[in-house]
């Protein structure tokens, strides 16, 4: 199921028996939005309707929960390009049914070789955060192809050719323009109207964002979808794709006469070719009768969800009041974030002390600092981890040295602001929970000329400290992988799947996925209303207030948690909705919500 606007969402679930499935019945005649639905055989759910039937689609023709999910998540690169799509990367989490196991394959983008911390100065201090994202600078070098390819290689049973035939054919057709489609081309107005090969996508005749109901088509996109269907992966990281990916990093296609400045970036041929997808085993934690299985780094998502939970556990929600069930959790989001961001980063580069921040003892060591009175009026400090490690020392360098060395300061990064979340299963009971990005709302802002595909800008989710001599976790290196937030989650229950979900967001990703296990777990919600529900975000803020949506401000629950003196900001004043999370329940019957 998913949460957002009639049109945004769908959710899918097979009916008993499933079938064979025909273009007709699936996508002919698109049907109202269901928020929710129950059935056997197979789920799906996507924010948008035409990449949740392109999983449904493939179930129903035999094909696995990746095998869907590769095929959602190409439809989604053209109905929603601004938030996803080859020009970016991910984190998918699979469970395996008959290995009875739960393994993370990381494809998120990667620094340049030739990209040093230093380019992200001038003058000595840090170039501004606007300009750094519109730019062949904060490219990272694309994963998603290679991921897909990896994933449908080990754990699928089709190939490319077979999943991206329906992405090839939405690209091609088109779609009509929605309101969200329309809003999100008017916030990107200004530098599609700087970037030729954007403003020939994306805008009217006019130069305007194309109006609702208007037909969008991208044959450039499916002419690239064709490509790496018939070439492989291959055909995307070598050959003309590679090369005007290159291209358009190295001399962007600004328009004549724009006064846009759009630094170059760095990526090169080989950078390309080079690109290695991870497989990682998963992050896991134990919390009340479930076990709780994230993605590792370089995602913070994982490690963050797991301590905040080993945090909570200490208290027993389900005996306390609203507002005193959401004090811990702030509380508990808090210290876990303090935690995020003073340790975490590419663990190829950093020594990251994932067993003290997952260890119980830690945890109870922490939890003593959240006052169960009042709240903080500041951020707090991180903790020290390295203690409670198997081995207190990080690394051969010792273990003080190595603490000073990685830990950082500052604020934490945002991180992933645009991402999207696929939530698939099938027949056999595998499951696959996937969240992929191009980072901000239209990536950089730079479509590849003839490839009609956003280029990401994730290399702002590096840390850059306002002293370019400062140690950090997240400081870009070349070859690193930025930290990210994405939270794709897969809980267990006595060997079983109950509940797999994950949301786009930003940082806040991590909060909704704590929030909605919360809910979930510890109030017993029904999947539906833990998603629905009201969201507040607190991740350490140096002023101690946390982000509210508008409709959680009015409530009884925000009045209480104001007497105990939390702050809050509407979230409605910075994007709206926090969160648009995704989610499959698994029911003891075999079915699935």
């Amino acid at each position: 199921m998913s949460r957002g606007e009639p049109g945004e969402g769908g959710a899918g679930a097979e009916p008993d028996g499933g079938g064979t499935g025909t273009e007709h019945d699936l996508f002919a005649e698109l049907p109202e939005i269901a928020p929710t639905a129950t059935g056997r055989g197979g789920a799906a759910a996507t924010v948008d309707l035409r990449g949740t039937l392109a999983a449904i689609e493939v179930l129903k023709k035999g094909g696995n929960a990746v095998d869907a999910a590769v095929a959602a998540a190409s439809v989604l690169g053209a109905t929603d390009p601004f938030s996803c799509g080859v020009g970016g990367g991910g984190f998918m989490l699979v469970y395996l049914a008959a290995d009875n196991k739960v393994v993370a394959i990381d494809h998120r983008e990667t620094a340049p070789s030739g990209l040093e911390a230093s380019a992200f100065y001038e003058n000595g201090a840090p170039i501004a955060f606007d300009e750094l994202v519109t730019s062949g600078l904060s490219v990272g070098v694309p994963g998603t192809v290679r991921g897909w390819s990896e994933a449908l290689r080990r754990y699928g049973t089709l190939g490319l050719k077979d999943v991206l035939q329906r992405a090839i054919q939405v690209a091609e057709a088109g779609f009509a323009v929605d309101k969200t489609f329309f809003e999100q081309t008017g916030r990107n107005l200004a530098r599609f109207q700087a970037i030729t090969s954007s403003k020939e996508l994306f805008l009217a005749p006019d130069g305007e964002a194309r109006p609702v109901g208007a037909v969008f088509k991208n044959p450039d996109l499916a002419r690239t979808y064709r490509l790496i269907a018939e070439g492989g992966e291959r055909a995307f990281y070598e050959g003309e794709v590679a090369e005007a990916i290159v291209a358009a990093v190295r001399e962007p296609p600004i328009e004549p006469g724009s006064t846009l400045k759009f630094r170059p970036g760095v990526i090169a041929p080989s950078d390309l070719q080079d690109y290695e997808v991870r497989v990682r085993p998963a992050i896991s934690t134990t919390y009340r009768d479930y076990t709780i299985h994230g993605m590792g780094l370089p995602s913070s998502g994982g490690i963050t969800v797991a301590e905040a939970l080993n945090l909570l556990e200490g208290f027993d929600l389900e005996t306390l009041t609203p507002v005193e069930v959401l004090h811990r959790y702030l509380g508990a989001s808090r210290l876990a974030f303090a935690d995020r961001g003073a340790f975490l980063g590419d663990p190829e580069f950093v020594e990251a002390p994932v067993a003290g921040l997952l260890s119980k003892d830690y945890a109870d060591a922490r939890r003593e600092l959240i006052d169960l009175d009042k709240a903080p009026t500041g951020a707090a400090a991180p903790g020290d981890p390295f203690a409670f490690q198997t081995d207190p020392s990080p690394s051969p360098g010792g273990g003080q040295s190595a603490r000073k060395r990685n830990r950082g300061a500052g604020p934490n990064d945002a991180g992933d602001n645009e991402t999207t979340h696929i939530t698939i299963s099938d027949a056999a009971g595998n499951i696959v929970s996937y969240t992929c990005t191009i980072e901000a709302e239209g990536g950089n802002g730079m479509v590849v000329p003839g490839h009609g595909f956003l280029l990401n800008n994730e290399l702002t989710d590096f840390n850059i400290p306002s002293d370019p001599a400062a140690p950090h976790p997240n400081v870009a290196e070349p070859g690193k992988r930025p930290r990210s937030s994405m939270s794709p989650t897969i809980v267990m229950k006595d060997g079983k799947p109950e509940l797999a979900l994950a949301s786009p967001g930003g940082s806040t990703i991590i909060t909704t996925v704590l929030q909605i296990l919360v809910g979930s777990i510890d109030l017993g919600l029904p999947i539906d209303k833990a998603l629905a529900a009201p969201r507040i975000s607190q991740r350490n803020a140096s002023s101690g207030s946390s982000d509210a949506e508008t409709a959680f401000l009015g409530t009884p629950e925000a009045e209480g948690l104001s007497a105990l003196g939390h702050v809050f900001s509407d979230a409605n004043t910075t994007g709206g909705e926090i969160g648009a999370a995704t989610a499959l329940r698994f029911h003891g019957d075999g079915t699935v919500t």
